[in-house]
């Protein structure tokens, strides 16, 4: 019998389990499953919970209850993968796990300690994450007691997972202060290393004029050097410096440090991976998907959704010895909360940036495509049932296909 490991049981990798298990023969294959952690987190609630729209059970499941009952499920953490003899070495019991095709499907993780006085001894007490069950619960806690200073959300550096998270932040953070009777007395600022509000032209125009409508300030081009918690301030390279009173940072993303013990990953731990096949550029027999990966694309559920499909085609094909399909587009899209009970939707790939339309079907939508509106709130709402019934099974989304399509688009 021939084994298929899957080391990671987040998003992507239980959705490639799911995939899998209907197409390869249990005679033939062993799937296994490997993963440190028995939970399960919907991440994108955890931007709701600092808001108290969402709390922790909302977000929280058992991993197991989603990977089929035919695959073997390793609670276990990695110690490293040798894949010069195709062995995955885990720390349960100092086993080896052999096998003939890997996925990697270990995500991506926050790293504070990239930056110098991130980590320090004000974390968790006046400077805080979201993109942690951790921080989203203790900064909840925190906001309900701020009505007064200065808020700054800071991304330390690109890629991170869910780009648009941070906007969304500063967008809800604004109608969470107007809500309580004390917006006047707060000042948002959202500082990024980027030029704009966004990576994508059009979206950063709408954006930008956003923050400007809400009355949050902008400074793009700031690549922070460190923090200075005594002084209350971020400080860049060349030396701006932006004060706070609470800091709501998006630490360095990194992929897992599993990928930097077995010497697989770039610079920030991603895994080099070829843009359309999602097969290794160093390994023919491992396949990437998800946030694990160096692709220019958004770290986020829907791309692993998207590259799943194609992922599973592909690696029928490699066991069949057949030429990989080079199909995967980059394809993207995530709804953006903008507060006050509305919120946009974009859709977009490697060479389409987000542009105005109709989706999923044309003309008759029924979501607008880079307009705010009340109907792409509660598609965003509505997603996290969307999540746990229908994505991580592998099923469908009706009208949604994984390479992007372009009818109802206003491309020029």
């Amino acid at each position: 019998m021939k084994n298929l490991v899957i080391l990671g049981a987040g998003t992507a990798g239980t959705v490639m389990a799911n995939h899998l298990v209907k197409k390869l023969s249990v005679k033939e294959w062993q799937i296994t499953v490997i993963d440190q952690d028995p939970r399960h987190f919907y991440q994108p609630g955890f931007l709701f919970i600092p808001f108290d729209m969402y709390n922790e059970k909302q977000v929280t499941r058992e991993k197991a209850s989603f990977i089929p009952k035919k695959c073997n499920f390793i609670l276990s953490e990695v110690d490293n993968i040798d894949a010069e003899k195709n062995v995955v070495n885990i720390k349960s019991g100092k086993k080896k796990i052999n096998y003939d095709i890997l996925i990697i499907a270990t995500g991506s993780r926050i790293v504070p300690e990239e930056v110098e006085g991130l980590a320090g001894s004000s974390y968790y007490k006046n400077i805080f994450d979201f993109y942690t069950i951790d921080g989203a619960v203790k900064l909840r806690q925190f906001l309900q007691t701020f009505t007064k200073g200065k808020l700054v959300l800071n991304i330390a550096e690109i890629p991170i997972k869910c780009p648009v998270a941070p906007l969304e932040f500063v967008f809800l953070a604004d109608w969470f202060f107007t809500k309580k009777g004390v917006r006047e007395n707060i000042d948002l600022t959202f500082v990024t290393p980027l030029s704009d509000a966004f990576t994508k032209e059009k979206t950063a125009a709408v954006l930008s004029t956003l923050l400007n409508h809400k009355n949050i300030n902008i400074v793009t081009d700031f690549s922070i050097s460190k923090v200075d918690s005594d002084e209350k301030q971020i400080v860049s390279f060349d030396e701006k410096n932006v004060e706070y009173d609470l800091l709501v940072t998006i630490p360095t993303n990194m992929g897992s440090s599993v990928i930097e013990r077995s010497g697989l990953g770039d610079d920030l731990e991603f895994v080099p991976t070829h843009r359309s096949t999602l097969q290794s550029k160093e390994h023919d027999n491992i396949f990437v998907i998800g946030d694990a990966t160096d692709l220019p694309t958004s770290k986020a559920g829907s791309v692993a959704h998207f590259e799943a499909e194609i992922l599973t085609e592909n690696i029928l094909r490699y066991i069949n010895n057949l030429e990989l399909k080079e199909e995967y587009d980059g394809h993207a899209n995530c709804f953006i909360e903008s507060g006050f009970g509305k919120g946009f939707l974009i859709d977009f790939n490697y060479d389409v940036e987000p542009v105005p339309g109709k989706f999923p079907f044309p003309v008759i939508g029924p979501m607008s495509l880079l307009k705010e509106s009340k109907l792409n709130h509660w598609g965003k709402l509505a997603f996290r049932w969307i999540y746990w019934y229908v994505m991580l099974k592998g099923l469908p989304i009706p009208g949604i296909t994984a390479t992007m399509s372009t009818k109802g688009k206003q491309i020029d």
